[in-house]
């Protein structure tokens, strides 16, 4: 079954600098994968109009799904809206939802709408406002051709409920009627190089899994592996099922080879 391709474009200096902690993408390319997208391309950009352009042309001619984060604020280094319209050759303009919206925030504040808070409603034309319930400046979806691009905060407060509230409703009739599910099993006593036979072994119950160890402990004086099993599948029940036979064989494989203990927990 084909799974839209999607893409996670975090935009900011502050990201490339290392100052601030890239949380944003982990958390989308979660949501977009358990809603059953195929998240291909995670890509951290500056804020450089010509960096975003360049980026965002090759997320849109590569994906059904892109969503960016960052660089919709007030200051002048906010310029994701500008790059998105460049990016679609479309002017910026003046949209009055999103006016509404930033005028709305700002009514309940000792604040006037100055020019750099009427920045924030400056969307592409035919762009649609996405609503921020916590924040001042709204973001944009925009339909191109095969894609549906998401243009959300940087802020994750404001990033999350945005996502929840409008996007992953928007994508409904994109993603395929999956259910997919993540099963998970420690493993103590075994070195991760030994492993990987088991593990090659167990994975062929389920040749559309995604399988996955990841060491925990040392290598050599005391090994911990936590093994992930990703499922997907019309129904949950197969879903757990489809991954379930992954661990349970790979459990059967580490206590027959006597190679130490294992105990499973499900996500």
């Amino acid at each position: 079954m084909y799974k839209p391709i999607a893409w996670i474009i975090t935009i900011g200096n502050e990201l490339l600098v290392g100052r601030i902690v890239d949380t944003n993408a982990a958390w989308l390319a979660s949501r977009l994968t358990f809603l059953g997208a195929s998240v291909r391309r995670i890509v951290t950009v500056g804020d450089t109009v010509d960096d975003i352009v360049a980026v965002l042309r090759d997320a849109l001619a590569s994906s059904d799904i892109v969503v960016t984060t960052g660089g919709l604020g007030p200051t002048d280094d906010d310029i994701t809206m500008e790059a998105v319209a460049a990016a679609l050759n479309l002017p910026l303009v003046l949209n009055r939802e999103a006016l509404e919206h930033v005028s709305r925030f700002y009514s309940t504040k000792p604040a006037e709408l100055t020019r750099e808070r009427l920045k924030m409603a400056l969307l592409p034309l035919g762009a649609k406002p996405i609503p921020n319930p916590v924040g001042a400046a709204p973001g944009a979806h925009v339909s191109v051709g095969r894609s549906e691009l998401f243009v959300l905060p940087g802020v994750p407060r404001e990033m999350k409920p945005m996502f929840d509230s409008y996007v992953a409703d928007k994508l409904k009739p994109i993603l395929p009627e999956l259910c997919v599910r993540e099963k998970s099993v420690v493993v103590k006593g075994v070195a991760e190089a030994d492993l990987a036979p088991l593990l090659r072994r167990a994975s062929r119950e389920c040749v559309s899994c995604y399988v996955k160890s990841h060491p925990k402990g040392h290598e050599a004086e005391s090994p911990l592996v936590d093994v992930r099993v990703l499922a997907s599948a019309p129904t949950c029940e197969e879903a757990d099922a489809m991954a379930q036979r992954v661990i349970g064989r790979l459990m059967e494989l580490v206590g027959g080879g006597g190679g130490g203990g294992a105990s499973s927990s499900v996500r």
